[in-house]
């Protein structure tokens, strides 16, 4: 009789832990899908930024050093992925920073203003920004779900020991939590 108690009571104990487990692996699933999401996204913004930059190239003479930076920041970001989320979210937000600045010296070229190419290039990379700010916004709630379920018991006994590691969460800087403003009128 004591054979069958210590049995049911192990068998109970495995369900648990294979149940507890699958979830893990779920809510790092979960996490994963989710970074993919802003990479792809991130990929969009990253192929679009040569064609503005080609689209007012040759309105902007007189501000190369502009065009120079964005490219520059676009290939920091591009190699930064490699790098892990925070430095990606870093090189990320120096990106949006110099795409601002390349959206307000746009401003002072009316030629620009009213170039049907880089208007539509300004609101594509203004709608990729708002779906990368909603994906950011998915990866992080899916993180902290993940790392709480990690962080408490009786997950927090053995998460370790499967290789369930704290994530970190895709941060923007404050400057780089508002949209660049795109000015579509033609006044």
């Amino acid at each position: 009789m004591e054979l069958i108690v210590i049995l049911v009571i192990l068998i109970v104990v495995a369900l648990l832990m294979v149940g507890l487990y699958n979830g893990l692996v779920g809510r790092r699933n979960r996490v994963d899908e989710a970074l993919a999401q802003i990479e792809v996204q991130l990929k969009r913004r990253h192929d679009l930024i040569p064609n503005l930059v080609n689209a007012v190239k040759g309105y902007m003479g007189f501000e190369q050093s502009v065009l120079t930076k964005v490219t520059e920041a676009r290939a920091a970001a591009v190699s930064a992925g490699a790098q892990g989320v925070a430095a990606q979210a870093q090189a990320e937000n120096a990106l949006t920073s110099t795409l601002r600045s390349l959206f307000a010296v746009v401003e002072n070229y009316p030629e620009l203003k009213a170039n049907q190419n880089v208007l539509a290039l300004q609101e594509q990379l203004t709608t990729t920004e708002n779906q990368i700010s909603f994906s950011r916004q998915n990866y992080n709630a899916s993180v902290l779900d993940y790392n709480t379920s990690i962080q408490t018991f009786p997950a927090l006994a053995f998460a370790g020991m499967f290789g369930f590691m704290k994530r970190d969460f895709f941060d923007a800087e404050p400057e780089a939590s508002n949209v660049p403003t795109v000015d579509l009128s033609l006044s």
